[in-house]
């Protein structure tokens, strides 16, 4: 880029949002071109506006000095997605970070909620928790500060059986029409004014009748999962990233709109709940009961999760740190923890020292965790020993009932085989808490046997509703190449996490073809919930969709292994086209 024309943009977002919103040089702007897990590139400039306005300024110069843009909220995407990928991409990259942008308004008494760019799916759950309420979605990443809006734009999933996948028709969002034209659209159904500037200010302002709203016919969930997941006997997987019915305009663009807020119901809290622990060495007596409950259940449970002994090991092992924080300073401390962790590791990276090079800060909380006594019930680690599929079953309500009894007759026997214990409150808070912070443990475990091991391949699977043969699937032949595999799944809705650290020398590109080759011809689907980020080839629905909304490849260009080009122009050098 030309330094006049460098210039030129860091004098323009400088008059904007102000010098110390403004982020140039590669020291300043590592935390948001590097992603959690994976994804690292290059970007000019990081910005943060601070309001709505400031966000549509912000977007109008980018669109004048034809930057690409790439919204980033909390940055805890599992497969890049918000961050830039590489430094191949044909005009500059401008990171537009949205944490700033937090406000989150209530329609309805609650009933509803309005969530800008930046608020989190924590901050939704402390808001709504005085009046008896809960958020559309529970995932493992709220307690680190996942946005709202990224769940809606990636079609995340999360826990809740009864809600299905964050989705939502009521929007407002940019989009850079083909003629080269930003525009925004107005699609929260609030009459808010004619002009951005309008409709902005109106929003930010909550100048509005938040009670009285007009009747729309969009839908602010999900309301058709519920019936698609009871069908036990589909072929097709209840929901994936790429699923047409889910693809409209905010909802799964990862990206590839500009949106400034969505519109979402809530839903009461039950009055009454009740946590299930299951073992079994037998995965299709799993499978029995999962069919059991879609099938028969008149309420279905909030949760039904499955975890491999391997998960629980890694869990217990790797994760014990954020166990121990979440149970005695909060979910709200969660955030806190990971901002000190960057920071230290920011600056110990400069010492030169070996020891301090490579995340000093995860292997110190290690060391620090094995100091603390057992943090597990006793009746787990007994589980835990004994079999090696695990599964908890959260009810509520009249589900409560329902699971009794059906576990009461289809999952008790004296063989030694299979089991269940009703928790008690600490046993289910713990249950819930240790399944809650396993999804770090692959990247852990990788840390702290970097030496002897290879790559991380996490794999973010829907399977077919009606395969019995979930456990199975990969053969032998592939799973003697991991080091480490870890496995879990939102196991009612069939969505699996399979994350492998392959042994050293192995090529886990290779092997991650043939994983998915293997899954292709078992109906499968993916990614399931998390998004194609910079991982995974989007299928022809969900990259002709990316292309609809955004014709000129300006926002976020790349995702899916899809082109970085002006216009989606071929990529001649390939490196855009692997699967």
């Amino acid at each position: 880029m030309r330094h006049d024309r460098l210039l030129e943009l860091e004098q323009g977002l400088i008059a904007i949002v102000g010098r110390q919103q403004v982020l140039t040089g590669d020291e300043k702007i590592r935390p948001y071109t590097t992603g959690i897990r994976v994804g690292k590139g290059v970007a000019c400039a990081v910005v943060i506006p601070e309001n709505l306005l400031q966000l549509w300024q912000v977007l109008k110069l980018c669109v004048k000095l034809d930057k690409i843009m790439i919204l980033q909220a909390a940055n805890t995407g599992l497969t890049g997605g918000s961050t830039p990928d590489g430094d191949d991409y044909d005009r500059d990259v401008v990171i537009i970070n949205t944490l700033s942008l937090d406000q989150l308004i209530l329609l309805k008494s609650g009933s509803q909620v309005i969530a800008s760019a930046g608020s989190s799916l924590f901050q939704l759950e402390e808001k709504l928790a005085p009046l008896g309420r809960g958020p559309h979605s529970v995932i493992g990443s709220s307690c680190i500060g996942a946005s709202v809006v990224g769940g809606i734009c990636n079609n995340s999933g999360g826990n809740l059986v009864n809600r299905g996948p964050a989705y939502t028709e009521y929007s407002l969002f940019a989009r850079l029409r083909r003629d080269g034209e930003l525009e925004l659209v107005n699609h929260l159904g609030i009459e808010l004014g004619a002009t951005p500037e309008e409709i902005l200010t109106t929003l930010q302002r909550v100048n509005f009748n938040t009670e009285e709203l007009p009747e729309c016919q969009r839908q602010a969930s999900d309301k058709d999962y519920q019936t698609r997941v009871r069908d036990v006997n589909s072929p097709v997987p209840a929901r994936f990233n790429a699923d047409q019915r889910r693809l409209r305009e905010a909802s799964g663009c990862a990206g590839k709109l500009a949106v400034f807020a969505v519109r979402l119901d809530t839903f009461p809290k039950p009055e009454k709940e009740q946590v299930f622990y299951l073992g079994t060495n037998q995965p299709h007596r799993l499978t029995t009961i999962r069919k059991q409950i879609l099938s028969g259940f008149k309420q279905l449970p909030d949760m039904g999760e499955y975890l491999h002994r391997s998960y629980f090991d890694g869990a217990d092992l790797y994760c014990k740190d954020a166990y121990l924080a979440i149970k005695y300073f909060g979910t709200g401390f969660i955030p806190k923890l990971f901002s000190l962790k960057r920071s230290v590791d920011r600056i110990v990276s400069q010492w030169p020292l070996p020891v301090f090079q490579d995340h000093f800060s995860d292997k110190v909380l290690q060391f620090i965790a094995q100091i603390f006594p057992d943090h597990l019930p006793a009746r787990m680690r007994q589980y835990r020993n004994q079999y090696e599929h695990h599964m908890i079953i959260l009810a509520s309500d009249d589900s409560i009932k329902e699971t009794k009894e059906l576990l009461a007759k289809s999952f008790s026997g004296d063989d030694g085989d299979h089991a269940y214990f009703e928790c008690t409150d600490s046993e289910g808070k713990a249950a819930l808490l240790h399944r809650y912070v396993a999804g770090n443990a692959p990247a852990r475990y990788q840390i702290l046997h970097a030496e002897d091991s290879g790559e991380l391949l996490p794999l973010d699977v829907a399977l077919p509703r009606n395969c019995d043969t979930w456990y199975e699937i990969l053969p032998q032949e592939i799973l003697c190449q991991m080091a480490e595999s870890f496995q879990m799944a939102h196991f009612l809705c069939m969505v699996f996490h399979w994350d492998f650290v392959v042994r050293k020398g192995v090529d886990a590109a290779d092997l991650k073809t043939k994983i998915l080759t293997i899954l292709d011809k078992a109906g499968a689907k993916y990614p399931a919930e998390h998004n194609v980020g910079h991982l995974y080839k989007a299928e022809t629905d969900l990259s002709n969709f990316y292309k609809k909304v955004d014709p000129t490849n300006s926002f976020n260009p790349g995702i899916g292994k899809m082109s970085k080009l002006r216009n989606h122009q071929e990529d001649l050098s390939g490196s855009n086209n692997q699967s």
